[in-house]
């Protein structure tokens, strides 16, 4: 049976506080931990949140940094099977889209996903194709073909 007696912190949980001021044999003495000088070592100091010494703190550079580009990232675009059937052409392909201004001329990859319904046999060339899409193409009559 466990009594209050038995009772005590886990193992590592308790620290000894930090005696400072208690002689150079101690490790925190004569300074104090504070340093030498300068505003740190007084009584009553505190830096405000994100101060950093003077230095144009990290939250004022963020505007000037204007973002990140990824100048590796394919421009992707995605069209639902319901945008495929309002083309009304028999065969969709990349370069049919960026001919006819539909996307993008910087476009490089072509998804097409499931969304919407196609009733007249089309032929889809693209990257990529979800199953459902992929499915309701070649229900329709159609093909899709990955290129």
């Amino acid at each position: 049976m466990i009594t209050l007696e038995d009772l005590k912190p886990a193992e590592g949980s308790v620290k000894k506080s930090k005696r400072v001021g208690r002689g150079r044999s101690s490790g925190h003495g004569k300074t104090s931990c504070r340093g030498n000088n300068g505003e740190g070592q007084r009584s009553g100091r505190s830096s405000k949140r994100g101060f950093e010494g003077g230095q144009m703190p990290s939250f004022r550079q963020m505007p000037k940094l204007k973002g990140f580009t990824n100048h590796w990232a394919l421009n992707t675009v995605a069209l639902n099977v319901s945008d495929v059937a309002k083309l009304g052409v028999k065969e969709v392909d990349l370069a049919y889209l960026v001919k006819n201004n539909l996307v993008n001329r910087n476009a490089a990859v072509l998804r097409i996903l499931g969304n919407g319904e196609i009733s007249k046999a089309v032929t889809v060339k693209a990257t990529y194709f979800t199953e459902s899409a992929k499915a309701k193409i070649e229900a329709a009559g159609g093909k899709a073909e990955l290129v």
